[in-house]
């Protein structure tokens, strides 16, 4: 029985040195302080014991991981161009999935009006830029991948489209 609470004794100990470690000693806001202690002329966060840090403020402790600092309104930005000329060019492929905040779109298998060939595609917008580099699509058959040849056509239709877009708007 005296073994067992030694040890209890002494994981409590190792968790108040651990806890101890992460104050960084001042108590000041980022200073990895979890009780929110520090100086009179600091504000005390309501929303709970441990302190917020602000977007800008650099994580200094493994606990600042499990706060949530980030931005809920910011969004990956993907080219609106790019992302309408796929849903134009790739119209004979049923849509599967889309979410224009990490700018995937997930066609089904589709023939191409005058082919014969069934293909479906995954478009990837990864840039707000209008450019190449903005684009990725992976191209497939019923029997495996596409060819090269027809991967390049496809993104070429759509950054031509792209820019008709784009032209097309200027002219507002």
């Amino acid at each position: 029985m005296r073994i067992v609470k030694t040890f209890a004794s002494g994981i409590a100990l190792v968790a108040v040195l651990g806890l101890a470690a992460c104050s960084g000693g001042s108590g000041s806001a980022g200073s990895g302080n979890i009780f929110g202690g520090g100086s009179g002329n600091q504000k005390q966060s309501t929303g709970g014991l441990r302190h917020q840090p602000k977007p800008e403020e650099k994580r200094e402790t493994i606990w600042d991981l499990f706060t949530n600092v980030d931005d809920p309104n910011t969004t990956v930005e993907v080219n609106r161009y790019i992302w309408n000329a796929s849903l134009d060019v790739l119209s004979f492929m049923p849509v599967q999935a889309a979410d224009p905040f990490s700018g995937i779109i997930v066609f089904g298998y589709g023939r191409p009006s005058g082919g014969g060939t069934a293909h479906k595609a995954t478009v990837y917008v990864r840039d707000p830029a209008l450019d190449a580099r903005s684009l990725s699509v992976a191209l497939y058959t019923r029997s495996g991948p596409a060819s090269a040849e027809a991967v390049r056509k496809v993104e070429d239709a759509i950054l031509t489209r792209a820019r008709q877009l784009r032209i097309r708007d200027g002219k507002l």
